[in-house]
């Protein structure tokens, strides 16, 4: 049993001390994860003692300042602010606006008795925050005497409007999407013609990309899109070399010769090497950085890094820096690990033209990533680019370095056991500091949100049960003996309405795995579409959902990233990999027998609906007698083989009868890839996030080839239209003449 004082207290911090888990039954979090998590928030709870005085500070500390640090409002309803100053003075509450206005709050009469704290009698004033108050970031002023004090008032969107057409889209990962010009992995070029293509062509509202964030541009690059050096800028990588303007004031000879070697992978299926793809581009761009540009390139670009301000100026200076002295940053010299230092400023300014360089590739970033959403929207997409905001950073990166004043130490983000993964998972991502972030006034998690809705039509929040609690992992600790901690919901999911509305998009929230059902109720009602993979929808008593008993408001699709494609899922890819590479928690056999178990579930289905003949059904769910066909493990794949292209397009067409507003469509179905692009839990174990797209027989695709197929761009309209029809997977490369 735990401690009742420690149990107070962590709750009191928002730590949790009980938790439902995977299989549906209930855990307790021990004594030594708690502590440890506590310990992180700044919180001793070592022994008895530490407890009752930690417990005493938790609850004299709203009463020891006069405002809260921030106050979120939705608009259209009124808020109270209480307000504390010693008992029996007067005290006046403003409101000054984001646009420099001013409102004086009213006094409401809500009776609270006053509190001895720290040997003073204080009292609890209430304002109001009335229901017109403009959506904003606004700042409470409070005055008592000759005492004042500052605080943050967020007006936030009770709900966004969202778009009340179903649209469909491409969903795919842009380093491998290659065309014929790629230098040997996807870029923005890339990402520009397929969005005009699929728009134009076929009728697709957006498209769907994996995180572009920022990677070290000091080698090696990490290739996880998910474990960016920051969240806030691009990945120079994704740079098209031959469309930027600079550029074609060099050599054409020299240019090619750092293309070409590069190009000639693009037809080849070999793990994409990102280090070389960046040195060939690097050498091209520091080149080209030298070359004179005309004045108004100049004053575009100088504007670009004003705007961009401290931000900016603290990633290219964390990039220079890495050039410099190597990673990771905790190991450079102690005087160059804290930005706000005198020596960070001092080798800013011996290094400008350095620094200058990497604000020059953002620049060029920016440019080329807008250049997407305006010519997606203008070959007809309604919603365009829907970008991808990972759930955290690397703690070597720039974000990490630049916001550890708003980091908590000595933890990692993860994730409990799942189906998936029943071990648990230690993410090796900071976290914020719910505290530190609130006495921030929520700006850095407000400034990386703005500037995730500056360059596309939506946003899909991975991991969006992050915004409102997370599993942290104390240092040391395994991830199954962790816990999770609470953010202000209220405050998270608020910001990013806010900035979504006044950039006009829409927000999509991964809200898969080990989610309460109140959290998607939630979502569903602020305007956020959830998330629906086939494979994990099911009833309550277990079985397939019916097409019309799925959410409206939802991004619908068969698989996802972190599966194999469809192709591969239905010939058991899944399980035997997390076998071989010991993920499992229950027996081999019994993983894939349920597992086998559901996906003749999904067959039969398929069937029941129409949308599967039933020799196929007959074929794929008949077991054949003893001896007659290889041991067991290979008796479902074999059956199932055969029909492969069957069943993807059935099951795309299952989704498409859904009422799911927004539906997908992961890019390597349509080309009847196989291979997993992710094993989660692994890291070298499996080449994760390198593997470029390819069709059935492992034959490299690229989008030339996709675009030319008319018959693929007949059947995906089909699809998408909902009627019934589905999505052809047969090779690309098999349909050319």
């Amino acid at each position: 049993m735990l401690d009742p004082a420690l149990v107070e207290l962590a709750h009191a911090h928002g730590v949790a001390t009980s938790f439902g888990d995977w299989r549906g039954g209930g855990a307790e979090a021990s004594s030594s994860a708690i502590v440890a998590v506590l310990q992180a928030l700044g919180v001793d709870a070592h022994d008895s003692a530490a407890i009752e005085r930690a417990l005493a500070d938790v609850r004299a500390a709203p009463w020891r300042r006069m405002l809260p640090p921030y106050v979120v409002a939705r608009s259209g309803r009124s808020a109270r602010v209480p307000v504390h100053v010693p008992h029996g003075d007067p005290v006046s509450v403003a409101v000054a606006l984001e646009d420099g206005g001013r409102r004086e709050l009213r006094q409401v009469m809500v009776w609270v008795d006053p509190r001895e704290v720290d040997g003073a009698l204080v009292g609890e004033a209430t304002f109001e925050i009335p229901d017109d108050v403009p959506l904003g970031y606004h700042e409470l002023l409070a005055t008592s005497g000759e005492r004042s004090a500052r605080g943050r008032l967020i007006v936030v969107p009770d709900r966004i409007e969202t778009p009340a057409q179903r649209a469909w889209g491409f969903m795919l990962q842009l380093y491998a999407v290659r065309s014929s010009d790629s230098w040997s992995m996807g870029d923005l070029h890339d990402l520009r013609e397929l969005a005009t293509w699929s728009a134009s062509e076929l009728g697709a509202g957006f498209v769907l990309v994996n995180p572009l964030h920022a990677a070290s541009a000091a080698p090696p690059m990490e290739p996880s899109p998910y474990f960016p050096a920051s969240r806030r800028f691009i990945n120079p990588i994704y740079l098209r070399v031959e469309d930027i303007a600079e550029v074609a004031s060099l050599r054409p000879d020299d240019v090619a010769a750092a293309a070409e070697p590069l190009r000639e992978k693009n037809a080849v299926d070999e793990d994409i090497d990102r280090d070389a793809v960046w040195a060939a581009k690097r050498r091209v761009l520091e080149a080209a950085f030298k070359a004179r540009r005309d004045v108004a390139r100049q004053v575009a670009f100088a504007d670009f890094v004003e705007t961009q301000g401290e931000a900016l100026a603290d990633f290219a200076t964390w990039c220079a820096l890495a050039d410099k002295h190597g990673l990771p940053w905790q190991d450079w010299p102690e005087e160059l690990r804290d930005p706000r230092s005198v020596s960070v400023t001092d080798f800013r300014a011996a290094e400008r033209e350095l620094v200058d360089f990497h604000c020059w590739l953002q620049f060029l970033c920016v440019q080329q990533l807008d250049d997407v959403q305006r010519s997606a929207r203008a070959a007809g997409m309604p919603i365009g680019v829907l970008l991808d905001l990972a759930v955290g950073v690397s703690p070597t990166g720039a974000d990490a370095w630049a916001l550890q004043h708003v980091l908590a130490p000595g933890v990692t983000l993860g994730a409990p056991a799942d189906m998936y993964n029943q071990q648990g998972q230690r993410w090796n991502l900071p976290t914020w500091h719910p505290g530190r972030l609130a006495e921030a006034g929520f700006g850095p998690f407000r400034d990386l949100v703005r500037a995730s809705f500056a360059h596309g039509g939506g946003l899909r929040v991975d991991h969006v049960i992050g915004l409102f609690r997370q599993w942290w992992v104390p240092d040391g600790a395994l991830p199954a003996d962790s816990t999770y901690v609470r953010l202000d919901h209220e405050a998270m999911v608020g910001i990013v309405l806010l900035e979504a509305s006044r950039a006009g998009a829409l927000v999509v929230g991964e809200d898969l795995g080990n989610v309460e059902p109140w959290v998607r109720d939630y979502l569903r009602d602020r305007g956020v579409f959830g998330t629906s993979i086939l494979w994990f929808e099911h009833d309550d008593a277990g079985r397939p959902r019916r097409p019309g008993d799925w959410r409206e408001l939802c991004l619908a699709t068969v698989t996802t990233h972190d599966l194999p494609p469809t192709a591969g899922y239905l010939t058991g890819e899944h399980v035997e990999i997390r076998a071989e590479l010991g993920l499992l928690e229950r027996d081999a056999a019994e993983e894939r027998a349920a597992d086998e178990a559901d996906r003749l579930a999904w067959i039969e289905n398929l069937g029941n609906c129409g949308l599967l003949e039933a020799s196929v059904v007959e074929a794929v769910t008949t077991v054949p007698e003893p001896g007659t066909v290889p041991p067991r493990r290979a008796h479902l794949p074999a059956r199932i083989e055969p029909h492969v292209d069957a069943l993807v397009e059935a099951l795309h067409g299952y989704i498409a009868r859904t009422p799911a507003r927004l539906v997908g469509v992961y890019l390597p179905d349509v080309v009847g890839d196989r291979r997993p692009i992710n094993q989660p839990g692994t890291i070298d174990e499996y080449p994760n996030w390198r593997v470029p797209m390819t069709d059935a027989k492992g034959r490299p695709v690229l989008l030339d080839d996709l675009m030319r197929s008319s018959s693929v761009a007949r059947r995906l309209a089909q699809v998408v239209a909902g009627e019934g029809a589905s999505v052809t997977v047969t090779s690309v490369v098999d349909q050319q003449p």
